[in-house]
């Protein structure tokens, strides 16, 4: 077999595969060199194997509050952990499978070791010296092994790692990662969270509702920094209702270790500290990019803050090599990985009307309890940017679908120019949000105006309702509230 190769991707997460299965179906000669689990973070360690966590949780939440539809469950209801971890596992280890079955029936090789630029068009692959994370299940057959591989266009798609902080490194015992928390042994008692981006928030969901003591220490004025302000304001609430606390612009200053144990000193606001004793402790103050290692100095890649530089079509600075996905920079999304991997890949195909991603467009979702979407600007960039805006808001209280559900807490909010009717944002917190954004998404990317999103006709009764209501209370016209 020739080592020749038109397109070669180093990484087989969300973005790489994604750009192998593309290449290959425009007619391309492709590898991809893995050195650790096909389908990579998201489907192993991350979005796939979480969701299914947390599948656990909502069910053990309606469980749990059987009563208020009428049933009657007989006995205590109980988390087996065991069980539970089990069951994720089981769909990572299926998710992998699924990859290398698209790679085979796409005819994608499967370089198995450890990648690195040696020039431009050339890779070497060497032995696995030490990968972060032990393979997901074995190593897929007819895989191709340590030599020189050769390519026209080489893609960088190696993804990210847990970011540590000096002095509160994670050990794997005490203080974890996202990869200990979603397999623990046992279920501790009480677990303090460092950090409420969306990693944060969803084991600090999933653990609070097996019955955990959870502390969130955030050191922003909000938790999930990044979205609105007022969606963030009510999902705060509704933690704090399920008994979650949550302590706001304060730090983790300093951790001690026990044998079992750990405590951190926390310093708050007002200049106070407070000391938070706790079984265990997890680390979700980020992630960094993998670019160590790889031969980005020896042929002149450019990094910037940390990431690999890269223009709308996934070009480096050096001729035929691109970089996609979380090393290519934020936002750290599987969603931003895959579109980007086929954008890199036309436009190295030479496809016509291939356009740059817009970055604006590009929805986040955290799959806590409730539930948090969003897409666009939040009301307080829109306002920082000068625009003179609309904004429209509508609780799921009144919504019929809602209500029958028992899942009547929640707000769509959305936010338009008040010159043109462009939809610049919509934020949402509720139940099954992160399944209702993507209409959001679809309207900004199609250049919906107010006017369009009025004349739709929303299936009834669903939840969806509530956004077609929220464009309406943005210009007066609300019809159930």
């Amino acid at each position: 077999m020739s080592n020749a190769y038109d397109v070669i991707i180093i990484g087989s997460g969300p973005g790489g595969y994604i750009a192998a299965i593309r290449a290959a179906q425009l007619g391309m000669k492709v590898a991809v060199v893995e050195r650790e689990h096909l389908a990579g973070i998201c489907s192993n360690w991350g979005c796939i194997p979480t969701k299914a966590l947390l599948r656990s949780a909502d069910v053990m939440h309606s469980a749990s509050h059987a009563k208020d539809y009428g049933l009657t469950l007989e006995g205590s209801i109980k988390p087996d952990i065991k069980a539970i971890v089990a069951r994720s596992r089981g769909i990572a280890h299926r998710m992998n499978n699924g990859v290398g079955f698209l790679f085979k029936k796409n005819k994608v090789d499967i370089i198995w070791g450890e990648a690195k630029l040696t020039k431009p068009g050339e890779v070497v692959v060497g032995k696995i010296s030490k990968p972060i994370v032990q393979p997901q299940g074995p190593v897929p057959k007819n895989t191709l092994g340590e030599g020189t591989y050769t390519a026209k266009h080489i893609i960088v798609a190696t993804g990210a790692r847990p970011r540590a902080l000096p002095g509160i490194e994670p050990d794997g015992k005490l203080i974890w990662t996202y990869f200990e928390a979603m397999k623990p042994e046992e279920m501790p008692k009480s677990l303090l969270v460092m950090g409420s981006g969306a990693i944060g928030i969803e084991f600090a969901s999933f653990y609070r509702t097996m019955g955990v003591d959870v502390t969130v220490v955030e050191i922003m004025k909000q938790v999930m920094p990044v979205e609105d302000a007022e969606i963030s304001a009510l999902a705060k609430k509704q933690f704090e209702r399920q008994g979650m606390k949550i302590l706001l612009e304060a730090k983790v200053a300093k951790v001690e270790k026990g044998a079992d144990s750990v405590t951190a000193t926390i310093e708050l606001k007002d200049g106070k500290t407070q000391a938070i004793t706790a079984d265990r402790m997890i680390s979700a103050v980020g992630v960094q990019a993998n670019i160590e290692g790889i031969g980005l100095e020896a042929v002149g890649v450019k990094t910037d803050r940390g990431f690999i530089a890269i223009d709308g079509y996934g070009k480096t600075n050096v001729p035929g090599i691109y970089a996609i996905g979380d090393v290519a920079g934020p936002p750290l999304l599987a969603h931003k990985a895959e579109h980007e991997a086929v954008i890199c890949i036309e436009k190295i195909a030479g496809l016509p009307n291939v356009h740059p991603m817009d970055k604006a467009k590009i929805p986040g979702c955290t799959y806590c309890n409730p539930q948090v979407a969003s897409v666009g600007l939040t009301e307080a960039k829109a306002k920082e940017e000068g625009r003179d805006v609309r904004v429209g808001r509508f609780p799921f209280v009144a919504n019929g679908k809602a209500i029958a559900l028992g899942e009547d807490q929640g707000l769509v909010k959305t936010i338009f120019d008040k010159k043109t009717g462009e939809l610049l944002g919509a934020h949402m917190v509720g139940a099954e949000v992160t399944e209702l954004i993507q209409g959001f998404v679809v309207a900004m990317n199609l250049e919906t105006t107010e006017e369009d999103l009025m004349h739709t006709i929303f299936p009834h009764p669903t939840i969806s309702e509530t956004m077609k209501e929220s464009v309406l209370d943005a210009y007066g016209r609300a019809l159930n509230a």
